[in-house]
């Protein structure tokens, strides 16, 4: 069975103060005597389900998106539950990490994609090293970042990238128990940004 745990996109959407909103402009329709329908659309990559790459947080890389390893996006993870403001060392106690590529964490058991909550579970800089000293992957959170809303540093990220690590961001694992599965979540190759969209899917074992 195929689970998506992407975010669904809309003008709806929620989005980090600050970033530009998705929005969507019909330059034409059908219902104005066009020939066909096209869309224009105006978002930060952020918004929704997105990867980062290192040209996000880190002002010395050159990584963007589309640099990044394809390979890390398929393959064996593991979902994790998570009951705390911030995921920490311990609660990776138990895992085999040298034997975890990938590692979601699941924070929440409901979710409104149309409500900004700054109170979002995040990611501890000592997690993230012990994570990327052990050779994960990919980490994933259905959050909107792995650091805290007013983290102007994203030391989070930044432990996750020195260990080139790759992040998701905006999963939806609402309808998801803990356990292992088969994720596919390839960012769109947008050439020289910081982030893209991604379509997440977990295919249950």
């Amino acid at each position: 069975m195929l689970l998506d745990i992407s975010v669904p996109v809309s003008e709806k959407t929620a989005h980090f103060p600050g970033d530009t909103p998705f929005s969507c402009d019909w330059p034409l329709r059908f219902d104005r005597g066009d020939n066909l329908s096209l869309s224009a659309v105006r978002s930060s990559p952020h918004v929704g389900t997105h990867v980062d790459a290192p040209l996000h947080y880190d002002p010395r890389s050159k990584i963007g998106v589309a640099d990044l390893p394809l390979d890390a996006f398929e393959g064996p993870c593991r979902v994790v539950r998570v009951r705390a403001p911030m995921v920490e060392p311990r609660h990776l106690d138990g895992l085999d990490l040298e034997r975890e590529e990938r590692l979601l964490f699941r924070t929440a058991d409901t979710l409104d994609p149309t409500r900004w909550n700054p109170d979002f579970t995040a990611l501890s800089v000592e997690a993230a090293d012990l994570l990327a000293a052990a050779g994960v992957r990919l980490v994933g959170m259905d959050t909107p970042s792995v650091d805290p809303a007013d983290s102007k540093t994203l030391e989070a990220h930044k432990a996750l990238g020195r260990g080139s690590v790759v992040n998701l961001e905006n999963l939806d694992l609402t309808r998801v128990p803990e356990g292992r599965y088969l994720i596919r979540a390839f960012p769109a190759r947008w050439e020289g940004l910081d982030a893209a969209p991604v379509r997440a899917v977990l295919r249950t074992l």
